[in-house]
């Protein structure tokens, strides 16, 4: 059979395809995933488990009229190459190029722009109603896997949906679960059977007969109700769905296009809201991506030829020194504790939990119930440990603000992926935790500038009976020799570098910058000390205090974050608090704007974070003592 691929422009192009000619698609689709994915890196497994799927759902319904929802968007590549963008996938989540997820501005077949897990169904709901109010005829189709519909806000939207009994289709994409030939054949069945009009017709007939019979009709009709819900609970996996007032089918098989073309369109019969349950293989096409799904989860550039099943780095990462900490910290203590919220082998939680599996707590996507379940944990005694990503910790504010802080609870936030992250983009960009934990009454925060520093931090953190936060970034460490983990002074810095000219105040990942730039600064006669405040909460207000008058300049602050409210906020709230006068301060860091995706080398040139801007900064303060560098005005306050 001839190639089909590059035959599709738009899902206009499915329409006419026989099944044969898809299922030959399918396998070309599987192919270029694995050619541009092994190129850029991005998220493998789950694309090449929704392929069918997702060819299915253009082939029936008719996208951008009909609206298709992709919960996070991790398996949105095969949608993308079916709606017109298969061409620039040598671009996926480089700097300038396409998104590795849902982007509204991107195509407007990207309804709603995702990135954080199960938030399909609220925003499927809000379409479905607009449409309703409009008075529209289209579909709306929420696509979610079973690891987003663990958070508590898909069952809120569930709920909701079925009390509103409108029109809404939610696909559950499950790729974990299996199930037996026999249920799943007798479950087929079922589906087959109530997607049919004369089943509901004979439903309503028998009902409206049983209603007439005098006196005893009722009670007979409530007796028949009772029997036929004690069956679907034996035989009906869906029934908790069916209770919540969705009509549930399946579960289906999601690569047999036959089974997925007949409950789709079953499905588009049905009034009110319809649940299809979908099984589906991650990775499926390709062994050794099946085998290791979250190896092949999220990953950068790989030889497909050599898969890199065995990940070998003679740096350690940030996230394997907490890894290591924590375990060791745990051996001495048994009351810690680790929570984190489907994210154990994302975090390094994965060798806690198999040292301790009694201590070790994975909640699903659920990071509001992680961190109040953590504070639970914590009023009995235990001292909880939740490692999450930075971006996901904006999701359980409320419950840090109310639940940990206000109770002065002994909760240790381990937030990995702090500052930029690079190609996931501006859903995942970790640049808002100091703003949002700051300012919370009891709160601590550490920013380590190496992972020696972080194994230190998390120590002191763990002998703190109060709320702290420890951030770092994703990848590699600096190559730092490690000694011996012991507490830190607590709410103390450090004076890295001595100079009296200008003082750069910097904070984690910037302080090795910082350093590079005050040694070229020396160079060119400007004396640059480099501090590290260590602790962005509590400040080292005498260090502030001393680089204040010491100074000639002033300051500069440097910080992986958003200005607003970040670090360099914090250093000038201290100075006014102290009425310090005539002291020069210059902020670096991420401007009043959502960060794009792209490596991160190229993010941080973009947003003025690198040596030569702070060379250039240090040298407008000291005025015509400093040679002018070419400035990036952008990400400079």
């Amino acid at each position: 059979m001839e190639d089909i691929l590059y035959e599709i422009n738009g899902p206009q192009d499915l329409k006419n395809l026989s099944v044969q000619e898809l299922e030959h698609l399918s396998s070309e689709i599987r192919a270029f995933l694995l050619e541009k994915v092994s190129k850029t890196g991005g998220h493998l497994a789950a694309n090449l488990g929704v392929v069918e799927l997702t060819l299915a759902l253009h082939k029936i319904f008719d996208s951008p009229r009909d609206k298709i929802i992709w919960d996070v968007g991790h398996q949105s590549y095969v949608h993308k190459i079916l709606t017109g963008r298969r061409d620039n996938f040598d671009t996926l989540r480089s700097y300038g190029g396409m998104s590795g997820f849902p982007k509204k501005k991107e195509s407007e077949h990207d309804i709603f722009q995702t990135g954080h897990s199960s938030t399909s169904v609220s925003a499927a709901l809000g379409l479905a109603r607009a449409r309703d109010l409009s008075g529209d005829k289209h579909h709306v189709i929420a696509v979610i896997g079973d690891g987003a519909m663990s958070g508590g806000m898909a069952f809120e939207a569930l709920n909701h949906a079925g009390d509103m009994g409108t029109d809404l289709l939610v696909v559950l994409n499950d790729n974990e679960m299996s199930i037996s030939q026999n249920v799943g054949g007798l479950a087929a069945y079922l589906g087959r059977l109530r997607t049919d009009p004369k089943y509901f017709r004979l439903k309503e007939d028998v009902e409206d007969i049983l209603k007439r019979i005098p006196a005893i009709g009722g009670k007979v009709l409530k007796s028949v109700e009772r029997v036929k819900d004690a069956l679907k609970f034996l035989l009906v996996p869906g029934m908790l769905f069916e209770e919540l007032g969705f009509t549930y089918l399946g579960p289906v098989n999601g690569h047999q296009l036959d089974a997925l073309f007949s409950v789709l369109r079953g499905a588009k019969k049905l009034k009110g809201p319809v649940l299809i349950h979908v099984l589906t293989k991650k990775g499926k096409g390709f062994d050794f991506v099946e085998c290791n799904p979250d190896l092949f989860h999220g990953i950068g550039p790989f030889d497909p030829q050599k898969p890199p099943l065995h990940v070998i780095n003679d740096i350690p990462t940030y996230t394997e020194i907490f890894s290591r900490t924590l375990v060791a910290a745990a051996r001495d203590d048994a009351r810690l504790v680790a929570v984190t919220a489907a994210m154990s082998t994302g975090t390094g939680l994965d060798a806690f939990a198999a040292e301790f599996p009694n201590r070790f707590y994975d909640v699903g996507i659920a990071e509001q119930h992680a961190v109040t379940f953590a504070a639970g944990l914590a009023t009995a005694g235990f001292h909880p440990v939740i490692a999450v990503y930075s971006t996901f910790l904006q999701r359980a504010y409320d419950q840090t603000l109310h639940d940990v802080c206000m109770q002065g609870l002994p909760v240790l936030f381990a937030l990995d992926r702090a500052g930029i992250v690079g190609e996931d983009g501006e859903t995942h960009q970790g640049v808002f935790d100091l703003s949002y934990l700051r300012h919370i009454p009891g709160m601590s925060i550490m920013a380590p500038r190496d992972e020696n520093m972080l194994q230190h931090a998390i120590v002191t953190g763990l002998a703190r009976r109060a709320p702290v936060t420890v951030r770092y970034p994703r990848g590699k460490g600096t190559g730092t020799v490690l000694d011996k983990p012991s507490q830190l002074a607590w709410g103390r810095g450090e004076t890295l570098r001595e100079g009296r000219d200008v003082a750069v105040l910097a904070v984690g990942t910037m302080v090795q910058t910082a350093l590079e730039a005050a040694e070229i600064l020396s160079r060119r006669g400007i004396s640059v000390s480099v501090i590290d405040p260590v602790f962005v909460k509590p400040l080292d207000g005498e260090l502030i205090l001393e680089a204040a008058r010491t100074s000639r300049f002033g300051l500069v602050t440097v910080e992986e974050h958003a200005l607003a409210g970040g670090f360099g906020s914090a250093v000038l709230e201290f100075l006014e608090q102290n009425n310090t006068k005539n002291v020069s301060v210059r902020r670096l860091g991420i401007p009043d704007a959502f960060v794009e995706h792209g490596a991160k080398k190229i993010l941080l040139g973009e947003l003025g974070l690198t040596v030569d801007h702070i060379v250039e900064t240090c040298c407008e303060l000291a005025g015509d003592r400093g040679k002018k560098l070419p400035w990036v005005q952008r990400g400079r306050d």
